[in-house]
């Protein structure tokens, strides 16, 4: 079939074309933000979830629902390697420009611009990432104590009031929360906090894996109340069926039952993977309906193409050491699996390979559901494991 034509969009982040099954989220969005633009109370929002559910892609809608309302939306995707104000002044100071052309908010926008500036200045010397020359001259005493709690405490009040004389509502959308070190996350919850109890219209709305909760309650005790935490996981059967099915059809393409049935137990239900397979299936197929020969092709290419990406880029940022140690996991299958399990498969002692199982979390390679228990943060990456370290076997001390 025409590959011009092929609906299916794998990708990171990449908006599918059908979104299936994230309805109650984005509805819980929208009234939240709606709640705090009308100056009562709503917590902000993380979604925490394993690699390849779309939370990257539900976090990007959910902006786009917020600005389609009028909500003014500062995005952030947090790097491993960056410092939160690195990338956060960017990102606020165009919203600020923003509100600053309302002629309501105009000086109280820019009083915002000015600590701004002074918060950059105030912490380039701690955070030697930031290189910004920003035009604004620093208000003195306005977010430049060069203390991040307290400047970014001082910054968000700041922006809070401006959007609220502009009767306007700022949404951050952080994406990769988990990366963000537990000072700065501190920093960000207290600032949030304080914005929350002034009434002022200021909320977050975040992504990331599985372990972001545990380090909510970290950084400060108070996040379980402060935020509302959406699980986010691999979508029904059902759901999995339409989203492979309704972009077919909208193309004139139909998909024979048991094809359908083989790619959503191939899949898991998990949408990245699901796109990924629905593309696939369509590129081999010569014409509708789509087959169960055909989905049986399109599997192996599939698979082909996630151990060269998908699965091949997290693999390649692992010391050989913790290669062993996701071999060791996934000798014991899917997961979770105990720690002491783990290291008896290495021939170790649980005490031995603690440092290793602690750089894989902080790497996103697998996280703790359980006091001792370790499990994957990517769909199917036992499987990957066994294919790239076929000879992984037992006691690899």
């Amino acid at each position: 079939m025409d590959p011009i034509r092929n609906p299916y969009a794998p990708g990171a982040g990449t908006q599918p074309p059908y979104l299936v099954g994230r309805d109650d989220v984005r509805e819980s969005a929208r009234i939240a933000l709606g709640r705090i633009g009308a100056g009562r109370s709503s917590q902000s929002a993380l979604l925490i979830g394993l690699r390849g559910v779309g939370k990257t892609v539900l976090l990007d809608r959910i902006r786009k629902d917020a600005e389609e309302n009028d909500i003014y939306a500062v995005w952030i995707e947090v790097p491993e390697d960056r410092s939160l104000p690195s990338v956060l002044i960017p990102q606020l100071r165009n919203v600020l420009l923003k509100l600053s052309l309302k002629n309501k908010a105009k000086k109280l926008a820019q009083r915002a611009l000015r600590g701004l500036a002074g918060f950059a200045n105030a912490l380039q010397m701690t955070y030697q990432d930031m290189e910004f020359g920003l035009k604004f001259e620093p208000e003195p005493g306005l977010a430049d104590n060069g203390d991040l709690e307290t400047d970014l405490q001082d910054l968000l009040e700041a922006v809070g009031v401006a959007a609220k004389a502009a009767e306007g509502c700022v949404a951050f959308f952080v994406d990769e929360l988990q990366y963000v070190k537990e000072t700065e996350f501190a920093a960000l919850i207290t600032a949030l906090h304080r914005a929350s109890q002034r009434r002022l219209p200021v909320t977050m709305f975040g992504a990331g894996l599985p372990q972001l909760r545990g380090r909510a309650g970290k950084a400060k005790s108070y996040a379980e109340r402060l935020f509302a935490f959406s699980e986010i996981g691999s979508l029904s059967r059902k759901d999995a069926r339409r989203a492979i099915e309704k972009p077919a059809q909208d193309e004139g393409v139909a998909i024979a039952p048991d094809a359908l049935d083989a790619i959503v137990s191939g899949t898991q239900c998990y949408p990245y993977f699901l796109q990924e397979w629905g593309k696939y299936a369509w590129d081999v197929a010569a014409r509708s309906p789509i087959t169960i020969s055909d989905v049986e092709i399109a599997s192996e290419q599939a698979v082909a193409h996630l151990d060269g990406s998908f699965f091949r880029v997290r693999f390649e940022r692992l010391t050989p050491v913790e290669r062993k140690y996701l071999r060791a996991m996934a000798e014991l299958g899917e997961g979770p699996h105990r720690s002491g399990d783990v290291a008896g498969v290495l021939g170790r002692e649980v005490t031995s390979v603690a440092p290793i199982r602690s750089q894989l979390i902080n790497k996103g390679m697998i996280w703790s559901p359980g006091h001792g228990d370790t499990a994957f943060t990517v769909p199917l990456f036992h499987e990957f494991m066994i294919r790239v370290m076929p000879g992984g076997g037992r006691r690899q001390a």
